[in-house]
């Protein structure tokens, strides 16, 4: 009896102490959890609950810790355990002001964790929500990943959270396996570039990076920027801003999966300085590549399958043709006019005559400025600046348009005629581009 009781204390001691770990897990017997996601701009985000409130968050695998970065939620998310500390991320500033906070609810479905540590971003700089025209809340990776078996189906927009002792793979005729290393808790992968040679190449995979592939310049022998280019704005990281030059790609080869005429960027040494300090890396491979496959991401067993492509795969790979880089810019209240009721006038010997009456609704619709405008290009030569407030679009109401469905637009066609409806210093000015291949 004694033996038996000593056996369910030690069963109790376990249990409590494993759910005190920082760790997510599929609640009840299921062995999987499918989720659904929204792609932005080639970017997941996801909807998790923090403390019983509910946010969104984007799925970036370039980052080993969850981030919070709207500290306004700070009172009503009831953050734990508070400690003021200092983080460094891309961009060219300097360190910035976090929180960092233990024992935090976070819930995704049936995907939960009693017991996780944020860092919550004090600065407003950082806002990933005005770039995606979607509330994103904080960014979720590593922490996520490393306690199951992940499968990202971009074509369903669905992710599949597995459990890692239940999960058998399947033959796969159409798979490619590639072995995961790992660097500061982050996931690389061997791949080769072709750059009148093939090179073989180790890239961090950053599932939160917009853009096919950053190359570091020098990072190699074979590694350099090539003649043809033009200089850009890449993104924002935690520190700033990050700059650099654009170009194309022959080849990047992934297996026996083989994409050409690739985008590629190089940024700036200034603005990623942190990320030359491992020396075997070579850059980076973003969303855009990624998004045309089916991936398995096995951070337990240190695997990345890539299966049969998505219906992304065949994409060309474009370029932003106006150098325009816009952002939300809060809400405008705008009227739309409905019809209320038809009267109708006249008798049997007379003509009818109908009278509309119209009741006018209000609504909050997005607003649109220009956040960076690339140094001559289409837009900057037309004459167009930073912080310009944008009215319309080829005559249409700009509050008309996703942000996503503008990026698209200036990227849709070389030779396309752009027409912008802006407002600079409380004056509407009308201006006129046309699209142009930067190379």
């Amino acid at each position: 009896m004694k033996r038996k009781i000593l056996h369910i204390i030690l069963l109790l001691f376990f249990y409590a102490n494993s759910y005190a770990q920082d760790k997510f897990f599929i609640l009840g017997n299921d062995n999987s959890y499918t989720v659904s996601f929204k792609l932005i701009n080639n970017l997941i985000i996801i909807p998790i609950e923090v403390n019983d409130v509910k946010l969104n968050f984007l799925l970036d695998t370039g980052v080993d810790n969850t981030l919070l970065l709207n500290l306004t939620l700070e009172d009503s998310l009831r953050l734990k355990n508070i400690e003021e500390i200092r983080l460094r991320g891309l961009g060219e500033g300097e360190y910035i002001n976090a929180i960092k906070s233990k024992n935090n609810a976070f819930k995704l479905g049936k995907i939960f964790n009693k017991n996780h540590m944020v860092y919550a971003i004090h600065s407003q700089d950082f806002d990933l929500s005005s770039r995606l025209g979607i509330d994103v809340n904080g960014i979720i990776g590593g922490d996520l990943f490393k306690n199951f078996i992940v499968e990202i189906n971009y074509t369903t927009r669905n992710i599949k959270f597995n459990n890692p002792s239940k999960y058998t793979y399947k033959n796969c005729k159409r798979c490619e396996d590639f072995e995961l290393h790992f660097y500061q808790n982050k996931p690389y992968i061997y791949a080769t570039i072709d750059v009148e040679k093939e090179i073989p190449v180790k890239l961090l995979i950053d599932s939160g990076g917009s853009d096919a592939l950053w190359l570091f310049d020098q990072s190699s022998v074979d590694i350099s920027i090539p003649e043809r280019h033009f200089n850009d704005y890449l993104g924002r990281g935690l520190s700033g801003n990050v700059y650099g030059k654009r170009s194309k790609i022959k080849k990047i080869m992934l297996g026996s999966y083989i994409l050409e005429n690739a985008n590629v960027a190089y940024p700036d040494f200034n603005s990623i300085e942190n990320a030359y300090k491992h020396e075997g890396r070579n850059g980076t491979i973003g969303s855009e590549i990624l998004k045309r496959f089916r991936i398995i991401y096995d951070y337990p067993n240190k695997r990345l399958t890539i299966k049969k492509p998505s219906k992304y795969f065949k994409d060309p790979f474009l370029y932003n043709m106006s150098g325009i880089e816009m952002a939300h810019n809060g809400n405008v209240v705008v009227g739309e006019r409905e019809v209320e009721m038809a009267k109708v006038y006249g008798n049997q010997n007379e003509q009818a005559t109908v009278q509309l009456v119209y009741n006018y609704v209000y609504a909050l619709k997005p607003s649109y400025r220009i956040a960076e405008i690339r140094k001559n290009s289409p837009a900057h030569i037309a004459g167009l600046k930073q912080g310009d407030v944008v009215l319309k679009i080829n005559g249409k109401p700009a509050y008309n348009y996703k942000l996503q469905d503008i990026t698209y637009l200036f990227s849709s066609k070389n030779g396309k005629k752009i027409k912008l409806l802006i407002e600079r210093n409380e004056i509407e000015m009308l201006y006129e581009f046309k699209l142009k291949m930067p190379l």
